[in-house]
């Protein structure tokens, strides 16, 4: 117990850290390598953990969560941080609200309850230690904030994150979960805006299924899942005659038409019956289909516009190429555009006279552009007819005068 050999009595909580790192932090020996103990010390003040360490005293360290003198590996059923135990150990402090309120009184303090709901806390709590914990998402030791772009939990990474358990077949094959979602996310519209373009309010694992609370949602709530952010399709989708008969068939909404995890960018070629398209599934292109009639009408709206617009812009195009200026009609078809776009969303009420009313001004702006369209190109071949009249006019004109001159100039030589 003597100090000049190092010994210390009571340790200040801030000082732990330091006196663990003497073992557990920087540098590499047969033993720390052995037991896969290097620089946790020093990953814990370089997270949250130690940044709320500083402070204050009362922040976390390593005792708070692996105990003083009763420690155990991680492997040991009896140790706090066992996966069996993790997340009781991290609700010590994040469901305490007074003890939250210190450090960031922003952060939830329902993390632990809402895990308990979740198909990963349900399992858990049921004694299987394979369900994902805390540390499987957050990281044990250097815990950062989730707006930390380094974080395991920041929005572009979370896709990675829950992937590394969601891919590995052997792993999911106990549950009998497909491994296929993240391939097909990342091929997504979803996963292109977050993943290559780094949207961070593009949606990732944790917008559909939660985060502590995940769960994959049940086919009633589908709708109001995907209603979080596409408001307007939700609203018109309740309303329309497929909301009761999707839930007397219990079928998952969005899922059916747009698919879960690979959702591709929609196309008038949705509403249809295409082959490939989600009308088929169902429906039938016969006398037999009473809807049947009401969904070709519905893609002749959608392809009138469409289609309307992609040959306005084709004349157009053909406009300019001859020089003329087209440049207002073009600003004009914008108007178009955006009426597709909100005809898009108006066929999710599956009603012909209402995605009639809202296409019916764009289908105007696309009748004029046409018609300006096709003046601009008739006035350009008509200028240029007349130019060669012009010129052949003048031609004619010069030779006849060249011709008078030169019988001017024969009869003087004759006087």
């Amino acid at each position: 117990m003597s100090k000049s050999h190092g010994y210390r009595g009571k340790l200040s909580k801030s000082d732990i850290p330091v006196v663990c790192g003497q073992c557990h932090g920087p540098g590499d020996t047969p033993w720390r390598s052995r037991y896969g103990l290097t620089n946790v010390a020093d990953s814990l003040m370089a997270g949250a953990h130690g940044e709320a360490l500083r402070v204050s005293e009362t922040g976390p360290q390593c005792v708070s969560c692996h105990g003083v003198h009763d420690i155990l590996p991680v492997s040991d059923p009896k140790a706090p941080v066992h996966p069996l135990h993790v997340a009781q150990t991290c609700a010590k402090c994040h469901s305490n609200a007074k003890y939250m309120r210190d450090f960031d009184p922003r952060l939830p303090v329902d993390q632990y309850e809402k895990y308990l709901t979740s198909e990963h806390g349900k399992r858990n709590a049921a004694g299987d230690p394979q369900p994902a914990t805390c540390v499987s998402c957050h990281s044990n030791h250097l815990v950062l904030k989730v707006k930390d772009p380094r974080s395991p939990v920041y929005a572009t990474h979370v896709p990675g994150t829950c992937s590394n358990c969601h891919s590995n077949t052997k792993y999911m094959a106990q549950y009998r979960i497909p491994t296929d979602q993240y391939d097909k996310y990342k091929r997504s519209r979803h996963g292109v805006a977050l993943l290559e373009h780094s949207d961070l309010n593009a949606p990732a694992c944790n917008s559909c299924h939660g985060n502590h609370g995940a769960i994959p949602p049940g086919s009633a709530a589908i709708v109001a899942i995907c209603g979080n952010c596409h408001q307007s399709n939700a609203e018109l989708f309740e309303k329309s005659p497929h909301k009761d008969v999707f839930a007397k068939r219990n079928l998952p909404g969005c899922v059916v038409c747009h698919s879960n995890h690979l959702i591709e960018s929609p196309t008038d070629a949705l509403v249809g019956f295409s082959p490939t398209g989600p009308c088929a599934k169902c429906h039938r292109n016969d006398a037999t289909d009473r809807s049947a009639p009401e969904i070709l009408r519905l893609s002749a709206v959608l392809d009138s516009l469409h289609g309307g617009q992609a040959e306005a812009e084709q004349l157009l195009d053909h406009a300019e190429q001859l020089g003329m200026d087209v440049s207002d009609v073009r600003y004009d078809l914008k108007g178009a555009h955006e009426a597709l776009v909100q005809s898009r969303v108006q066929v999710h009420s599956f009603r012909v006279a209402e995605l009639a009313e809202v296409a019916r001004p764009g289908i105007a702006v696309v009748s004029v552009a046409r018609k300006s369209a096709q003046e601009a190109i008739h006035e350009y071949y008509f200028r240029r007819k007349g130019l060669v009249v012009s010129t052949l006019i003048v031609t004619v004109m010069a030779f006849l005068l060249f011709l008078k001159i030169r019988e001017i100039e024969r009869e003087e030589k004759k006087e």
